[in-house]
């Protein structure tokens, strides 16, 4: 088994010798974009299980198989630190949940302020820009995106004792020497 070069989330228990099925979308991106095909080898993790190389048993055009063959990194959870932020224009925000996934953010709680320009947001894309994300920077878990919420209500339902760290770019004048 070759060298793993792809990594890919699932939503399945992963352990020595289990079998993994894909969905159509995983089996058409790997089998027909990646050109992978029986033996080849997949890194997968799931946010429970740690990373695990998998290869494949079964490949068609639009099902598969993996089965996982050995651990090559256990569970790394992030800390437990959340990003809350204003949507921006639709590719800026997908560079911020990016970032924030490489960077380590646990939960990403997107908040409609009164400068906002947008009341509606796809958490499902974000939530698949997020998994995106983790796939590329090596994460072995995947941030929770939340539902669009506005600011005032984030901040009722606040947990206490957590800590609030506000950054003001309004604030910011110029350097001192």
């Amino acid at each position: 088994m070759a060298d793993a070069k792809i990594r890919l989330y699932v939503d399945h228990p992963l352990a020595g010798g289990q079998s993994v099925p894909l969905d159509t979308d995983q089996a058409l991106y790997l089998f027909s974009v990646m050109r992978l095909g029986q033996g080849d080898a997949v890194l997968l993790f799931n946010g429970r299980d740690g990373e695990w190389r998998a290869e494949v048993a079964e490949a068609a055009k639009r099902r598969g198989v993996l089965v996982c063959r050995e651990q090559t990194r256990p569970l790394q959870p992030p800390p437990d630190l959340w990003l809350v932020f204003a949507p921006v224009k639709k590719a800026e925000t997908v560079f911020i949940v990016e970032k924030a996934v490489e960077l380590g953010a646990a939960r990403l709680c997107p908040v409609q302020t009164a400068r906002t320009n947008s009341d509606r947001l796809n958490r499902e894309r974000m939530q698949a820009n997020a998994r995106e994300a983790a796939e590329q920077c090596g994460a072995t878990v995947v941030p929770v995106v939340e539902d669009l919420v506005p600011l005032d209500r984030l901040l009722a339902g606040w947990p206490a004792g957590r800590r609030i760290l506000w950054c003001n770019e309004s604030l910011a004048g110029a350097a001192t020497v």
